[in-house]
């Protein structure tokens, strides 16, 4: 897996653009995400590809022929900080299985965000095998609900680990 950084314009079509980028050039990307970044009208996507799969270098020389993009790096080899984020709403009819559900949300160091009669909303971050580990824990006591965010990344260090 590769995973690369790019900073583009914060402006409307650059997501739509990009994705219409993948698909013409059928790169399989195993994860996107986007968000604001701490500069003004600034996003930063990170991009995740299966390197058996698609040629990353060919993803951020293709990337850099969008108008919007300013900057694409291969984070994969730099000393980094990757994080998923899980919402996951599990069956918790009280009594022994909410309580069980509970210690392995401790165990898991994930937390519980929503309460409500018959069920449990439990947040986990961490990586990808952490949160890969607390779904399948959590699948006997019977998931209702799950969504999950595509990895984020950053270089550890000031300025990019320079």
């Amino acid at each position: 897996m590769r995973t690369l950084i790019a900073l583009v314009e914060d402006k409307p079509g650059v997501l739509n653009r990009t994705a219409s980028l993948f698909r013409r050039r059928a790169f399989n990307i195993e994860s996107l995400t986007v968000g604001h970044t701490e500069q003004p009208g600034v996003s930063r996507m990170t991009i995740v590809v299966d390197s058996a799969k698609t040629d990353a270098d060919k993803v951020v020389q293709n990337l850099y022929k969008l108008v919007n993009v300013i900057k694409v790096e291969d984070i994969t080899e730099c000393p980094m900080v990757v994080r998923d984020l899980a919402l996951i709403k599990v069956k918790a009819n009280g009594g022994g299985s909410r309580s069980e559900v509970m210690q392995i949300v401790d165990t898991f160091r994930a937390r519980v965000v929503d309460v409500s009669p018959k069920a449990l909303m439990i947040e986990a971050t961490g990586s990808e095998d952490k949160i890969d580990g607390l779904i399948e824990v959590l699948r006997p006591y019977g998931i209702i609900e799950l969504v999950r965010t595509g990895r984020v990344a950053m270089v550890r260090g000031s300025e990019n680990g320079k």
